[in-house]
């Protein structure tokens, strides 16, 4: 079942059949020091986070397919709170598919949904201020700064500062961002 479909690219939710996906991102080194976490993880380990959460109503976890069926990335939208309407977002486009433009078209897929249909009101993210690929795109999607937190995280041998970024439902859909 797809949720939300571009011309480039659609989102669905994840499957079982989706963890070796994951587990190969999330044993990228490059890619997961933006995730904030640590790259090494069992099959074993991510297969039982799957059972633990594939039934929690805060989180959301979808797979990015292009048109010619491939898996290219993972979007998330976790820590879901109802009674303040709010969500933080997550995105892995993998490295074999990035520069083509699908972190933009998943970001938007996502963000549509979260306010469309989970009715959201802010969305917000935190990414590696050295990050200016992310930083780029989150910007050209509608996502402002909100705070930057000093020294944040720990990754290669070193605490890095990351930014909060955020976007709220009203902003959304005045922009005319709407995935269609």
């Amino acid at each position: 079942m797809t949720i939300e479909r571009s011309r480039e690219l659609s989102l669905r939710p994840l499957e079982r059949t989706d963890l070796r996906f994951v587990h190969e991102v999330n044993n990228d080194a490059k890619i997961m020091r933006y995730w904030f976490e640590e790259p090494y993880e069992t099959f074993s380990e991510l297969t039982q986070l799957y059972d633990q959460h594939v039934h929690d109503l805060r989180e959301r976890r979808f797979v990015a397919i292009d048109n010619k069926g491939a898996t290219v990335g993972l979007v998330e939208l976790i820590e879901l709170d109802y009674i303040h309407r709010r969500g933080e977002f997550q995105i892995i486009i993998a490295p074999h598919a990035q520069g083509r433009g699908y972190a933009s078209v998943a970001t938007r897929l996502a963000i549509d949904y979260a306010f469309s249909v989970l009715n959201m009101r802010k969305i917000y993210l935190i990414v590696d201020t050295s990050n200016t690929a992310a930083i780029h795109v989150y910007e050209k999607c509608g996502f402002r700064h909100e705070a930057e937190l000093i020294e944040e995280f720990f990754s290669n041998g070193r605490y890095h500062n990351a930014l909060r970024m955020c976007l709220f439902q009203a902003d959304f859909f005045a922009s005319g961002e709407r995935a269609d």
